[in-house]
């Protein structure tokens, strides 16, 4: 069977090894947030907030599953934010692995793609609410703003962008069910269920104008703008 040892030493005094032990720490900080951060300073929460809309106006509750709704959401975010990915391994994880640059360099430098997507998706007036809250001087320049403050800013942009997409969606199933609705109450049967007989003629619909292709090359290139 194998053993484990554990032995306990003298603090460590050198600020080389500090330094080393911060920066794993950080590491392993960054890493059990991951997820976290994916959800909010990148496309996902857009993705995600539209495709559940799509699913409420076609009626069917449970299809496609959500779990299937949620890894095309991380695979469309991976796609769109592959640029600023590669961008930050150029400039900042590389040289820090070469050690060509420090870890304050190296985090400076992957903090600057990511800040100029969301400045780039961020309304002015969600970042001045936060600015307001906190009762902080208004900057005057982008590089004044906090990154903690545009990432929570960019993330009501992005709510509320994708109900403004969720919206524009909706309509015209919704005035697909408001003819069935009609057609059923001149026929006479009150009895019957709108929603039920709309259903197949919705999925017709987005079946025939290839609603999958459609709306996720309109959410790609929305964040293209």
């Amino acid at each position: 069977m194998p053993t484990m040892q554990l032995t306990l030493g003298a603090g460590q005094t050198e600020p080389e090894k500090v330094s080393l032990l911060l920066e794993i720490l950080f590491m392993l900080t960054v890493l059990s947030l991951a997820p976290a951060i994916m959800l909010t300073v990148t496309s996902f929460t857009r993705i995600i907030i539209v495709f559940h809309f799509i699913r409420q106006a076609l009626g069917v509750q449970q299809l496609p599953p959500s779990q299937v709704l949620a890894s095309l959401a991380i695979f469309m975010t991976v796609v769109i934010m592959m640029p600023v990915g590669k961008q930050i391994n150029d400039t900042a994880l590389q040289p820090y692995l070469e050690e060509r640059i420090g870890f304050n360099e190296a985090l400076d430098k992957a903090q600057a793609p990511l800040r100029t997507f969301m400045f780039k998706h961020t309304r002015e007036k969600d970042l001045s609410i936060f600015y307001a809250i906190t009762k902080m001087e208004q900057p005057r320049t982008k590089e004044e703003v906090p990154t903690v403050m545009l990432a929570a800013a960019y993330v009501i942009s992005e709510l509320k962008t994708g109900f403004t997409i969720g919206f524009l969606i909706y309509i015209p199933f919704l005035v697909l069910d408001m003819v069935v609705s009609s057609i059923l109450l001149a026929m006479g049967m009150m009895m019957l269920p709108p929603m039920m007989v709309s259903m197949p003629f919705k999925l017709l619909l987005f079946v025939m104008v290839d609603g999958w292709a459609l709306l996720v090359g309109s959410l790609v290139n929305s964040f293209a703008v």
